[in-house]
């Protein structure tokens, strides 16, 4: 089946939840008046749907082509990527002194949210480079800004990451790819990097790689790191000493090509400093945070695609009978259950998911206290919104029966598609050492102290809610002085309560909100209801996990490790 985009969901976020005419107030986001962001919302939409969806069932079935010239994808996304460059849509949230258009970030996560949920796979090619443009409007020096980011804004040229090695992993201080100076202003990179997103592929004149390397005599560890931009084309047209050797063949995300890529089998691949020598992860953790923004997104793009085509399955298949009569599965309590499920995990984790961009937004107002905020939920996003993706889209492949278990439905592809997304840009038990390790630290844990204060004011008279707050507040105090083994036995337990929490506080304000919406009465319904079965089956599910928060790692380490293999 095709995708609706949630229009008057996203239209109803923006306004109650992001406060979007308040972020319109100022100077810097004057533009994004009522009537534009209505356009643009109903317009990413329509392009999502017309443009990306149909490109869905190829984009797995075919996905992308490796040969030793480099890689093609399937029929229609050249010309599909041409529209969306052509469109605009990747300028929304540029700078305006690049050809961006100033926007809020916020109004580019609902275009990335609706092109995830039009084609997850293909999607990956947007994602990764305004993150690109975000490193090297930070770091990089006001030569390479005018020599590379007018492009990039646009999605003329695309841009990617590239930090794994694959003796390395997630360890990116054990790399072994070697920078060394020309002695003209630029470096010859030599090495291997692994699971390059996009790294090689035929949408693009030119692909601008951001790739982490170690000079000569660097210090070891990541402190020896920096940062460099190699183009696949130079600026002089010739093309640069660099090449997909393969691409991996992947339980899901068929149309997204991840390479591996080589550096300098001919002598070096040329380079150019971004930032200070040996502060490269300083830079890429500001393209990695709004990578991991977009990858829980991605969570709620896949569940929102997932819960539609489950509901209308569940609409139209008779199945057993009630009442004597024969009986659609919807009827049936269960189903009934799972759909519900369905719903309100999606549309919590996009709560929260556009709640941290509106604060993301205003942090680059200047806005200080929402920076902490933003930083604070960013491991909440990335790894709730995954692990709900995850679920969701399992729960859809229920909801089919065994007709979910074959590809030719497509509820499988969504499930293979999401699996992936609580792995890279940090596994989401990265996501939560992060949390406990430097999160729940800041300001002596003052930050989370302000999350949680603004929770309970707004909590009102709900009882379960009241209750995770509490768990929270208690789980939070032992980890400040728990030890390192401790904390990072709880981490994961003690992200999810957090995550549920604060999505729970967004399902109520959502809810509180429907007293003056005067939209569709259905819409409101369903809102109400998403909302009711989350604060009471969701969140007591969540202070569940307080046992196994305040749990010690001793029983984690309490056989050797031989008797795993028992």
């Amino acid at each position: 089946m095709g995708y609706t985009p949630p229009v008057e969901e996203q239209k109803f976020l923006l306004r109650h939840i992001v406060g979007m005419d308040e972020l319109a107030g100022h100077n810097a986001f004057a533009e994004a008046a009522p009537d534009l962001v209505d356009a643009i919302v109903e317009g990413a939409g329509a392009f999502a749907a017309g443009e990306f969806a149909p490109l869905n069932r190829s984009g797995d079935e075919i996905g992308a082509q490796w040969s030793p010239d480099g890689v093609t994808m399937p029929p229609g996304f050249r010309e599909a990527y041409r529209a969306y460059v052509e469109g605009g849509w990747g300028t929304l949230a540029g700078p305006p002194e690049q050809g961006g258009q100033g926007l809020p970030l916020t109004l580019a996560t609902v275009v990335m949210e609706d092109l995830g949920s039009a084609n997850m796979g293909f999607s990956l090619v947007m994602m990764l480079t305004p993150g690109s443009v975000e490193a090297l409007r930070h770091h990089g020096s006001p030569e390479l800004q005018d020599a590379w980011l007018p492009k990039l804004v646009t999605g003329e040229w695309t841009g990617t990451m590239n930090l794994t090695e694959s003796q390395a992993g997630s360890d990116v201080g054990a790399l072994k790819t070697r920078a060394v100076p020309a002695g003209d202003g630029t470096y010859r990179i030599t090495g291997q990097k692994i699971f390059i997103t996009f790294g090689e592929h035929d949408l693009a004149d030119n692909i601008v790689h951001l790739v982490l390397a170690r000079l000569p005599d660097a210090p070891e560890g990541t402190r020896g790191i920096s940062l460099f931009l190699v183009p696949k084309i130079l600026p002089d047209g010739t093309r640069n000493d660099l090449r997909c050797v393969s691409i991996e063949h992947k339980l899901g995300i068929h149309a997204s090509p991840t390479c591996v890529m080589s550096y300098g089998d001919e002598g070096g691949a040329t380079g150019w400093l971004i930032g200070e020598e040996n502060k490269g992860m300083a830079a890429m953790f500001t393209m990695m945070n709004n990578a991991r923004l977009n990858v829980g997104l991605q969570g709620v793009s896949i569940a929102e695609r997932a819960t539609q085509q489950a509901v209308a399955y569940a609409r139209e298949r008779v199945q057993g009978s009630r009442e004597g009569r024969p009986a659609r599965i919807i009827e049936f309590p269960d189903v009934r259950r799972m759909l519900l499920r369905m719903k309100a995990l999606t549309q919590a984790a996009r709560a929260l998911t556009y709640y941290c961009a509106g604060q993301t937004d205003r942090a680059g107002l200047g806005d200080e206290a929402a920076r902490a905020r933003a930083d604070l939920l960013t491991p909440l996003v990335k790894a709730y919104g995954t692990d709900v993706g995850v679920e969701v889209t399992s729960l859809g492949v229920q909801v089919h029966g065994g007709m979910g278990y074959v590809e030719e439905t497509g509820a499988a592809q969504h499930y293979r598609d999401a699996r992936i997304s609580p792995i890279y840009e940090g596994t989401n038990g990265i996501q939560a050492a992060d949390l406990v390790g430097r999160k729940l630290a800041m300001e002596g844990g003052g930050v989370l102290r302000r999350l949680l204060a603004d929770i309970r004011t707004d909590a009102g008279g709900e009882p379960t809610l009241k209750n995770l707050l509490a768990d929270c507040e208690e789980v939070a105090t032992h980890l400040l002085s728990a030890g390192p083994d401790d904390r990072l036995a709880a981490s994961y337990p003690f992200l999810t309560m957090l995550s549920v929490a604060t999505s729970a506080w967004l399902m109520v304000r959502q809810w509180a909100a429907l007293d003056t919406h005067e939209g569709d009465p259905a819409f409101a319904a369903m809102k109400q209801a998403a909302a009711r079965f989350y604060l009471h089956q969701v969140v007591p599910e969540a202070s569940g996990l307080k046992a196994a928060a305040v749990a010690d790692a001793g029983i984690l380490y309490s056989i050797e490790e031989d008797v795993f293999a028992a």
